[in-house]
């Protein structure tokens, strides 16, 4: 876009909008913190809500408490990757890695005691809808995912 001065010397002042500012961020390396930053809050929210989900179910099974304690873990793993370049590409990545790999195991435990229920798989709407959320995992296996792209993304100088 270009501006006239009043002056009447012409001056270019580029605006920058929506998806063009997000490229424009993840090229000068500005989205890497952001993501971290993402990373971080989706983390705390995700394990809030998980353990207040896996406290309603007694925590009968006791991976019920691995994301529970990997929040807080990628929360400062996050944080530290906002802050420090060298977090942001060993303790970040590490711990996103970690984080992925449970909500992949946690689906896959969800599934299984979705098919425990009676009438198994079978009666899938029924047990969809009283047994472990399906899909509940895949949004932890999301903030990690988050974490590992925010560690191969550049970082602003």
């Amino acid at each position: 876009m270009t501006h006239k001065s009043r002056g009447g010397g012409a001056r270019r002042k580029e605006v920058v909008r929506g998806v063009d500012r997000l490229v424009r961020d993840v090229e000068t390396g500005r989205f890497e913190r952001s993501l971290s930053a993402l990373t971080a809050g989706g983390a705390l929210v995700t394990a809030a809500e998980i353990y207040f989900e896996h406290d309603k179910a007694s925590f009968g099974n006791p991976w019920m408490w691995a994301p529970v304690i990997l929040g807080p873990i990628g929360a400062v793993a996050g944080v530290a990757g906002v802050f420090s370049k060298t977090a942001a590409k060993t303790v970040l990545p590490i711990a996103a890695a970690t984080i992925v790999a449970n909500g992949l195991q946690g689906t896959w435990l969800h599934a299984r005691g979705v098919g425990q229920k009676p009438g198994g798989w079978r009666n899938l709407r029924y047990n969809l809808e009283m047994g472990p959320p399906l899909l509940a995992p895949l949004l932890v296996t999301l903030v990690g995912g988050m974490g590992l792209l925010a560690a191969v993304l550049r970082r602003e100088k």
